[in-house]
C-alpha cells in the first residue's frame, strides 16, 4: 500500500502551526515531512474574532508547509480549543443482532449511537464520542466487546462539544483556502497523544495543556478519557503580568520570560535569592539594566501561576475523579516552559508534575520535540490513528446511501470523485 500523506493546522491563540507527515507501512513511527509555525492573528482564547486575520494567518503557514514537505495540501485536521469546550458522559444500551451469535461492529456502532443521542443546545455540535468501557450482559470493564457472546450490550462514552459558530468560522476560513477539513480534533486530546503513556493512561492522569489564551484539560482513569474541559487563562496573562510589574511593553515581557528559562538552565543554583539577572544582551527598547530573578519569579510569575493551578485543581475537583489520578499532572504547551512551573504546581496540588514532550515521531522533528508543539503533532497521531482508518469505508457507505438516480451520469461522477486524490 502506498504510504499516506497526513496533514493538520494547530490554530491557536499564540500561533498557527501547519503539520504535514507520511505514514508509511515499514515503520510504526509517523515521519515529519513540513511543518511552519507562524504568529496567531484573530484568534482570542480559542474563539475566532477576525476571520480575515485568520485566513491570512493560516494561508501563509499553510503554504510554508507545503514548500518545506514537497505536497500540496488538500485535507487538514484542525485543532479545536477554549473556554466554548464543553464534555459530559452518556450511556448507551442496544440488544445484539445475533444473541445466538457474537458481538460485531454494528452493534458496537448502534451503542455507540444510542450514547449520542443527547439532547444539547442547538448553538453547539458534538466534535467526538469516546468509548469508556463496555458492559456485556452485566459484566463490566470491557474494552473491546467485539467476538464476545452476548444479548444486551451497554457502553460509556465521553461527549466532546464545542461551539457551532465557532466550528463554522473555522470552515468558511478553509473553504477559501480551498482545504477540506478531515475532522475536528480536541485541542488537549490531540496532546495526550503526543505526550501521555499508556501506563499514565491506564493508573490515571490529567494532562494540562497550557496554551497563549487558554488551558485545555484532559482526565484520564482506567485508560480512558473521563473528562475534559478549558479554562480561558494562558500563558499570555504570564507576560501581561511582567509587563505591569517591569513596566515594559508585552514584546520585551515575552522575551524576559523566555530568558529566564534559559538563565535558570545554565545555572547551578538558578533559585540563589540574591542572584541578578542582567537584561542588556536582550537590547530591550526599556534599557533594563539588572533585574532580581526573585523579584520577578516569587513577586511577578508564582502568584500567576498559583491561580492557574487553583483552577485546575477546581476543574479536577468538578470533575468527581480527584482521587483517580495518581499519576498526577503532565504539563505540556508553550506555557509549560515557564519559569517555577513545577515547584509552584507540585505546592498547590500536592501532586506528581512533570514536563511533557511529544514523541513517536521522525523526521524533521528538531523543533518540534518541544512541549510548544505537542497539540501540532498530536493531530497527526490521533488523526491518522482513529480517524482516517475508520473514515474509509464509512464515507462509503454514506455516500452509496445517499446517491439517487435522478441524474445517473451526474451522480455516479461526483460518486467516483469521493475516491480520487
Amino acid at each position: 500500500m502506498a504510504d499516506k500523506i497526513v496533514s493538520a493546522i494547530d490554530i491557536g491563540s499564540s500561533k498557527i502551526a501547519t503539520i504535514v507527515g507520511i505514514k508509511s507501512q515499514e515503520s510504526s513511527d509517523l515521519r515529519i515531512i513540513g511543518f511552519h509555525s507562524t504568529p496567531s492573528k484573530g484568534v482570542k482564547k480559542g474563539l475566532i474574532v477576525d476571520i480575515d486575520d485568520i485566513t491570512m494567518a493560516v494561508e501563509e503557514s499553510v503554504e510554508k508547509a507545503e514548500r518545506m514537505a514537497g505536497h500540496k495540501i488538500n485535507n487538514v485536521f484542525i485543532s479545536v480549543g477554549g473556554p466554548h469546550i464543553a464534555s459530559l458522559n452518556s450511556h448507551g444500551v442496544v440488544a445484539a443482532s445475533n444473541p445466538q451469535g457474537e458481538i460485531v461492529e454494528e452493534d458496537v456502532n448502534r451503542a455507540i449511537e444510542a450514547a449520542r443521542a443527547i439532547s444539547i443546545s442547538n448553538t453547539r455540535e458534538i466534535i467526538e464520542v469516546l468509548p469508556r468501557e463496555y458492559v456485556v450482559d452485566g459484566q463490566a470493564g470491557i474494552k473491546n466487546p467485539i467476538g464476545m457472546t452476548g444479548i444486551r450490550l451497554e457502553v460509556d462514552t465521553h461527549i466532546i462539544t464545542a461551539s457551532h459558530t465557532n466550528l463554522k468560522n473555522l470552515e468558511r476560513c478553509l473553504s477559501e483556502l480551498g482545504l477540506t477539513n478531515v475532522g475536528f480534533i480536541f485541542a488537549g486530546l490531540a496532546s495526550a497523544e503526543a505526550v501521555l503513556t499508556d501506563t499514565e493512561k491506564e493508573l490515571g492522569v490529567v494532562l494540562v495543556d497550557i496554551g497563549g489564551g487558554k488551558t485545555d484539560l484532559c482526565l484520564y482513569v482506567d485508560g480512558a478519557l473521563s473528562h475534559s474541559s478549558s479554562i480561558p487563562v494562558g500563558a499570555k496573562h504570564i507576560t501581561n503580568d511582567i509587563a505591569v510589574g517591569l513596566r515594559v511593553s508585552l514584546q520585551s515581557a515575552e522575551k524576559i520570560k523566555l530568558n529566564l528559562l534559559r538563565y535558570v538552565q545554565q545555572k547551578k543554583d538558578p533559585f540563589k535569592k540574591t542572584q541578578e539577572i542582567n537584561l542588556s544582551d536582550l537590547r530591550l527598547p526599556e534599557n533594563l539594566g539588572e533585574v532580581s530573578l526573585k523579584q520577578i519569579s516569587d513577586g511577578i510569575i508564582a502568584p500567576r501561576l498559583e491561580e492557574m493551578y487553583k483552577l485546575i485543581f477546581e476543574e479536577v475537583e468538578k470533575s468527581s475523579y480527584a482521587s483517580a489520578v495518581p499519576s498526577g499532572l503532565v504539563i505540556t504547551g508553550g506555557g509549560a516552559l515557564t519559569i517555577g512551573m513545577i515547584e509552584t504546581g507540585k505546592r498547590v496540588m500536592g501532586m506528581p508534575i512533570r514536563i511533557g514532550s511529544p514523541t513517536d515521531v521522525s523526521g524533521l522533528v528538531d523543533e518540534l520535540l518541544n512541549p510548544q508543539y505537542a497539540t501540532t503533532v498530536g493531530l497527526l497521531l490521533y488523526g491518522q490513528q482513529n480517524i482516517m482508518e475508520e473514515t474509509n469505508w464509512k464515507n462509503f457507505n454514506r455516500i452509496l446511501r445517499e446517491v439517487n438516480f435522478g441524474n445517473p451520469v451526474a451522480k455516479v461522477k461526483d460518486f467516483l470523485k469521493q475516491f480520487i486524490p
